[in-house]
Parts: structure tokens; sequence; C-alpha cells
């Protein structure tokens, strides 16, 4: 079978690392996406709209150097980790043990593992084909804190179903909190234009979880009935997106989990995003209990609202509150995960 096609960026070089990272090109279907061992980033997918025109519908940097040193956002279509979202006050506890982890969120807590999370590391290409890509990293023990040597087996498909699946493998020596997941920015437009308000969504959840000023858990499960939080029937993103609902007000806009009624434990629809003007749409499959739905509230200038990312993933800060879903992965268990992106036009 033909490889895919691989580029080597001279600008990768410039970051301290053990080899030159590189990007791969994959393609299935009417779908194609490049993605780099750099963190494991998507850094374009492109699909066709309802005439047939196919365009990028992701947000990704235009060179590698801003992948390096970002201006900006810096999770643009990263895989991340070892625990994705926040832990607050930037500690946890494991088994009496306490382990601190980096400040780098709101002058308190660790986003999306810390300063060099599985996003900032090369990882490893161990099978390659023209529609997939199997990535292996190390997340070596005491890294940014975290304890054991995780071992992560990652895999990026596309299907000719028009999907993208990514599924999840992971091990560890010690005990440790494990909370993976892909970050996307998805604009579905693909010209540039529009606002993620315009989008319609529907999110199977009757419960979410309220945030304090600095987007950590209240710990409370608080349910949707009657708040701008409810998706369970479709509707405009920004219908609600600017009431004067105290926990808009902490996100500035929507950036909080969603608790999935799962009806099973495995892989079923839990989200489905709509744009009525190129006729894209793309649901969202997994077997996690959460869903973290952002609407870019924090890009500045024409990327303010632009994108949203939908990532699947166990409750933030569980590893600080016992009545969440558990996220310690201990020796001799494996922590697997499966995410599908279905993309699709109306």
């Amino acid at each position: 079978m033909k490889k895919a096609f691989v580029m080597i960026c001279a600008a990768f070089a410039l970051l301290s690392c053990s080899q030159t990272p590189k990007v791969y090109t994959l393609k299935a279907g009417d779908i194609a996406m490049s993605v780099t061992d750099f963190g494991a980033r998507v850094m374009s997918l492109s699909t066709p709209d309802r005439d047939g025109n196919s365009a990028n519908i992701v947000i990704g940097h235009k060179t590698a150097r801003e992948y390096i040193n970002p201006a900006g956002e810096r999770f643009l279509g990263a895989c991340v980790g070892p625990v994705a979202n926040r832990i607050g006050a930037a500690q946890f506890e494991v088994d009496g043990v306490v382990y601190h982890t980096p400040v780098n969120d709101n002058g308190h807590n660790t986003l999306h593992g810390g300063f060099k999370g599985i996003d900032n590391l090369v990882w490893d290409v161990q099978a390659l084909t023209d529609s997939s890509i199997r990535f292996h990293l190390l997340h070596p023990d005491g890294l940014e804190g975290y304890p054991g040597n995780l071992d992560i087996t990652m895999t990026y498909a596309l299907t000719s179903r028009d999907e993208f699946v990514i599924t999840y493998l992971a091990t560890t020596d010690k005990a440790t909190p494990v909370n993976i997941t892909h970050h996307p920015f998805f604009c579905l437009r693909g010209d540039g234009k529009g606002s993620v308000e315009e989008y319609l969504m529907q999110i199977n959840a009757s419960h979410y979880i309220p945030i304090d000023a600095e987007s950590i858990p209240t710990g409370e499960i608080a349910p949707v009935e009657g708040t701008p939080f409810d998706f369970r029937k479709p509707h405009l993103i920004g219908e609600r997106i600017d009431q004067p609902d105290q926990q808009l007000i902490n996100a500035r806009g929507y950036d909080h989990n969603w608790c999935i009624d799962k009806t099973t434990d495995g892989v079923e629809q839990v989200c489905c995003v709509y744009d009525p003007v190129s006729g894209r749409y793309v649901e969202v499959l997994s077997d996690q209990p959460g869903l973290q739905f952002y609407s870019g509230n924090f890009f500045t200038g024409d990327q303010y609202r632009f994108s949203l990312a939908l990532e699947t993933q166990k409750y933030p800060d569980a590893v600080n509150h016992p009545d969440f879903t558990p996220v310690i992965l201990r020796p001799g268990e494996t922590y697997t995960h499966t995410c599908i992106y279905r993309f699709g036009v109306r």
C-alpha cells in the first residue's frame, strides 16, 4: 500500500527534541487530514459542503514555528493530557500522597497537563497507512509532577464513512490520574467567515458541571432543565449564550462539561453541530461520560467565537471530587477511550 505523504518541516528543528517532527497526510472517503507528531496535532481537516466544495474546517497554524512558540491558543488540534481540562489548586492526592502540578491557569490551577503536557512532546509513529496513523508516547514518571511512567498508544483513522476515529490505550507502573482528549477547533463554515453562534447544536445530556470564576468545578452536577445549558433539543448556540447567567459570565460563554446521558458502556452519539449555511455537520460519538464544549470565548478579534471545541473526556478536576467519575489508573489496568467525529452534509 502506498504510504502517506511525509513532509519534514525544517522549522520544527528549532524544537529541542530527540527527533525532527514530521507532518503526515491521511485520506479516506471525502475527507483529508494533515497531522504532525509534535503533540499529535491535527493541522487541517478538509470536508465537502453541500455543493461538494471541500475546505478545511479546523483551525491550525500556518507555519510550524507558530506551534512551537504560539502567540495565542496553544492547544489547536492537539492531544492533551495526561489530565485534560483543569486541576484545581494545581494539586491532587493519590493513596495519601499529595502531588503538585504546574500553575499555568488563572494563577492557581493546572490546565491540560501543565507547561509540558503531551501536546508539547514529540510522539513516535508506530504504524502508517494512507488513512491511519498510530502514535506512541511514554510520559515519564515525575514529569510535571505526575506519578508513574504512563505508556500511551493512540490511533487516528479516517474511514470511508467520513469519520475521524480516535482510540486511546494507556498503562502505568504507578497509580496516576489519566484523562486524555483531543482538542479540535471546528469552523464548519470552511470559508473563514461566520460565528459558532449561528450553528445548531444538540447534546444528549440532562446535567452539566457548574464552575466557579476560575473555571474549576464547584462539585455540583446540575440539571440543564430551565437553563441556557439545555441542548437536549437542537437550537442555535447564540440563542442563550449572552444571557445574564452566572455560569455564562464565569466562562464568558460556554466552556463547560456536559454529563452525557449514557445508555450503554460503549460508543454512542453524544452531540451534533450543524452549520445551516454550508450544510456541514459533525456528529460526536464517544464512550466517555463527559463532553467539554468551548465556544471560543477567549479568542480575540476576528477569531472571537469563530470556532468551537468538542472534547470527549471524563469530568474535569475529577481527581479532587470523589463523587465524579474516577480517573485514577493503576498498574495492571488499561485506560481506554474512543472518540469519533462523523462528518456529513444536509
